[in-house]
């Protein structure tokens, strides 16, 4: 193939209309070009970042985990003659998904979440970035309650992710606050086995991950009393408010999407009820919610009777995401401090 600047190889039929020609310089400096024509082509199917996907889209194709520009060759081609039509195939074939509106993280099968990277499987909720705020929240306070141990003899944390999807809130919980103890729960066993997988992946090493429906009032009953941290990011669209995003609409499980009842916050309610029962008097709950639902949310939390400092956090774009709360001494706790359950009991406080 010529140097860089005259390079060029024939383009697939099924790749013209992402090369825009019937050839393409596959050097540094003609992938800049590719990219900004893949991002023309997401930008007019209406993809909200096509610049960003359109270099995670070539990235793919090309094999990399990103574009990094400065490590590409300063001359001569990116991609040899030989490789050439199959990365232009690919790469035609991965826009034409983003364009159908395909989540990005569906395609390349990941997605990075804080400090980690999972898998994103075709059968469970796709994380997204406002929930990192949701996270940071349980990650802040698992890491007070760790630092204040130290050296004590006393266990670590127990955190609790409850309807616990891909897994990354007890992931990162498990993976940035050393001595956590995390506990993740979801009613669907596909999501189960995702985070399993994912917390593997990344060297999760004391998370468990348990199938169970968060609306029995028995679930983790083992632990009523003893936990210090409930987290969720529930269910909690209603019935009747389907997403306006295709990549949400058609793509995520429902079970991941609808809450349940009118307001789409039974299952969210169920999460309240059962952080109440689970946690240690001071012990702190934090659960996303959709914006317009955090009067309703801080409601069901007060209702209880059992938490203080109820308030509602806001995410990177300001938009209300998340209710926070602390346990007060009540009733319906419990300290079953010898309990065990399998998977669960060989750390049991």
């Amino acid at each position: 193939m010529p140097e860089a600047g005259g390079a060029a190889v024939p383009v697939p039929d099924d790749a013209a209309a992402v090369a825009g020609a019937a050839a393409v310089d596959l050097s540094a400096r003609g992938l800049r070009g590719l990219v900004a024509r893949v991002a023309d082509l997401l930008e007019d199917a209406g993809v909200p970042s096509p610049r960003v996907d359109a270099e995670a889209l070539v990235a793919w194709s090309l094999g990399l985990p990103r574009l990094e520009w400065v490590r590409l060759p300063a001359a001569g081609p990116v991609v040899d003659d030989a490789a050439a039509p199959a990365f232009l195939a690919e790469l035609a074939e991965v826009v034409e998904r983003r364009r159908a509106r395909e989540p990005l993280q569906r395609i390349v099968g990941s997605t990075v979440f804080r400090h980690v990277t999972v898998r994103v499987l075709d059968d469970v909720f796709v994380p997204r970035p406002e929930t990192e705020v949701v996270a940071q929240v349980a990650v802040d306070e698992a890491a007070r309650l760790a630092a204040g141990r130290a050296g004590t003899g006393a266990p670590g944390p127990l955190v609790v992710d409850l309807c616990c999807g891909s897994g990354v809130i007890g992931i990162s919980v498990d993976v940035e606050v050393p001595g956590a103890r995390v506990v993740a729960v979801d009613a669907s066993e596909a999501a189960v086995r995702a985070t399993a997988a994912n917390a593997a992946a990344v060297g999760s090493g004391t998370q468990r991950t348990l199938v169970g429906d968060v609306r029995d009032d028995a679930l983790l009953a083992e632990f009523d009393g003893t936990v210090d941290v409930v987290v969720s990011n529930p269910p909690y669209i209603p019935p009747d408010a389907v997403p306006r995003d295709p990549e949400v609409r058609d793509h995520d499980p429902d079970l991941a999407l609808y809450g349940g009842g009118t307001d789409g916050l039974e299952v969210p309610r169920a999460v309240v009820r059962a952080a109440t029962r689970l946690l240690v008097p001071g012990g702190l709950f934090v659960m996303e919610h959709a914006e317009v639902q955090a009067a309703a949310v801080r409601a069901a939390v007060t209702g209880t009777g059992g938490f203080t400092d109820v308030r509602t956090v806001d995410d990177l774009t300001g938009r209300a995401r998340a209710v926070v709360a602390r346990r007060t001494a009540g009733t319906n706790q419990t300290n079953p401090r010898t309990a065990t359950t399998d998977g669960v009991g060989d750390w049991a406080p």
